[in-house]
This record gives C-alpha cells, sequence and structure tokens, in this order.
C-alpha cells in the first residue's frame, strides 16, 4: 500500500466530517418538502412534478451543497478555528491543511455537475429563469459567507441574513423549480422559515463573543453583546411564529415548533459577554430540537396532503 492510498481514508473521512452530516437533512428537507407540494402533490394550483427533478434536488442539497458551505469554510476560516474549542466535532471539523485543496476541489466536482443538471431541468420545467436565480442566490450565499474578499460572516448582521439564506433558498428553490401559484400565505410560511434561520444564526454566534473579538471577526453578537443578540433570537423566534399564524392550514399549528427554540434560548436572557460560551450548551440543545421541530412540521405535512 503507497502512502496517497493510505492516506485516502483519512481525506474521505474529512470532507465527510466537514460536510456536516447531522445538519444534511436541514438543507435537503426544505427543497424536498418544498417540491413536493409546490408541484401539486397535496396543493391546489402546484406545478407538475418530476421524479427526476426531486432527486437531483434532494441528492445536491443533502451532501454537495454542505460540503460547499462547510467545506469552503472549515477551509478559510482555519486560523480561527484553531483557538475555537469547539471545532473538531459534531460542531465543526478542523481541517487540516493537506486537505484545504483537496476539500475547494472536491466542493467543485461534487457541486458544478448538479448545478448543470438543476439548470436543464429548470429549463425543462419551464421554470428556468426563476428557478436559476434563486439557485444562483443560493450558491452565491454559500460562497460570499465565508471566501476571502467577500467574508459577508464577518459582517454583522448580514452574517444572520446570509445564514439565514442558506436553509431558506433551498426550499424557495424547490418553489420555484416547481412553479407553484404564489399566495399570501405561501409567503408568510418563507417570512417566518427567514426569521427562524436570523434568529438561529444569531444564538450560535452568542457562544462565539469572546473568541471571535480576540480574533478580530465581527458578528452580530460581537457588535450588540450576547445578552441582546439572545434577546434578538427570542424575538424573532417568536415573531416567526406569528407570520405562521397568516398561513394555511397546517401553518397555524406548526406554529408550536417556534415554542421549543425559544424556550432553548431564554435561560440566557441576561448572559453577559464573559459569560457567553455557556450558551454552547443551548446551541447543542438547539441541534437536536431541530429534529423534533422536523417531525412536527412532517406530521402537518402529511396532514395537509391528507386533507387538500
Amino acid at each position: 500500500m503507497n502512502a496517497s492510498t493510505a492516506s485516502r481514508p483519512s481525506t474521505l473521512r474529512a470532507l465527510f466530517v466537514s460536510s456536516r452530516p447531522i445538519s444534511w437533512v436541514n438543507t435537503a428537507y426544505p427543497f424536498g418538502a418544498a417540491y413536493l407540494l409546490g408541484s401539486g402533490v397535496g396543493v391546489e394550483g402546484g406545478g407538475g412534478f418530476s421524479l427526476l427533478a426531486f432527486l437531483v434536488g434532494v441528492v445536491y442539497f443533502l451532501v454537495p451543497y454542505n460540503l460547499a458551505m462547510y467545506g469552503i469554510n472549515d477551509v478559510f476560516d482555519y486560523e480561527s478555528d484553531l483557538r475555537n474549542p469547539r471545532k473538531g466535532g459534531v460542531e465543526g471539523a478542523l481541517l487540516d491543511k493537506s486537505v484545504h485543496r483537496t476539500t475547494l476541489w472536491a466542493v467543485v466536482v461534487t457541486n458544478v455537475p448538479f448545478l448543470v443538471a438543476l439548470v436543464v431541468l429548470g429549463a425543462v420545467s419551464g421554470n428556468g429563469p426563476w428557478s436559476w436565480l434563486v439557485l444562483a442566490i443560493s450558491v452565491f450565499a454559500v460562497i460570499a459567507y465565508s471566501a476571502p474578499g467577500l467574508r459577508f460572516k464577518e459582517k454583522p448582521f448580514l452574517d444572520s441574513l446570509t445564514s439565514s439564506t442558506h436553509f431558506v433558498s433551498p426550499a424557495i428553490y424547490g418553489l420555484a423549480l416547481a412553479g407553484p401559484h404564489w399566495t399570501g400565505q405561501l409567503v408568510a410560511v418563507c417570512i417566518a422559515f427567514f426569521l427562524w434561520g436570523v434568529a438561529s444564526h444569531a444564538f450560535g454566534a452568542v457562544q462565539d463573543v469572546l473568541a471571535d473579538r480576540a480574533g478580530g471577526i465581527g458578528s452580530v453578537a460581537t457588535v450588540i453583546g450576547a445578552r441582546a443578540t439572545v434577546r434578538l433570537a427570542f424575538v424573532a423566534y417568536l415573531v416567526a411564529g406569528v407570520a405562521l399564524l397568516f398561513s394555511a392550514f397546517p401553518g397555524p399549528i406548526a406554529a408550536v415548533v417556534v415554542i421549543p427554540y425559544a424556550l432553548n434560548v431564554l435561560p440566557w436572557w441576561n448572559i453577559t459577554d464573559q459569560g457567553a460560551e455557556a450558551a454552547n450548551a443551548g446551541w447543542k440543545r438547539f441541534l437536536w430540537i431541530n429534529y423534533l421541530a422536523g417531525f412536527i412540521v412532517t406530521m402537518a405535512l402529511i396532514a395537509y396532503a391528507f386533507t387538500h
């Protein structure tokens, strides 16, 4: 066995860990659910359904998209990650410099074929221009968040908006590709999802206030402080729930999913910047609350499909 062969498993493992497997569902599920509903599965006035488009989209947003989002971040955040005790596990990979170039090439090789296929499928569906625009915004947000010269993650408030785009845009793309009739109620759901994303990113930034300031990295939390950021996240979660009340059934029922998120940040209502790292306990719970919320939303969507 030569050295290159021996290193292959460790490189593949590094890429796997960098893609954050625990978060794959957070982008694949929104696309899949939005495309199914938007294409007419349980929705009156939906567009046409394509099994190929559904499968290609789900697979893309399951793995390649996440490898791009987190892999690019891991490469260009390497120096700061070295000083972050959270990195090196489920909350973020610590990629050795030896695999940085490989990671960026892996991002290109795994993403480009899917993006080309999705562009073609958009043209076939007849919803090309809108789906292409949303897909372009989604990919740009992934790159802009971490790539040198853009680094949206270091621009306070824009960091949370961009991060939310990472998770909401797959759903918007699913709708754009399916081509349903847009209604005020559908817009309300998208607004609620976007506010959830903003709140989640903001709360996640709290635990890194001291490390980010020490490294000269800006974030919403470094600007307004840990306490104000927690309260911003709490309010954004609640407003997201209110927005869902203006959506069609089962949106109002699904509004209850914001409650666990809001309760999760509440213990840190009066947190100080010096004690901000303690919020990591809430962030770890957040990762698992996502699965509870996903289950509730899935049940609501099934109920919706059976009643329409």
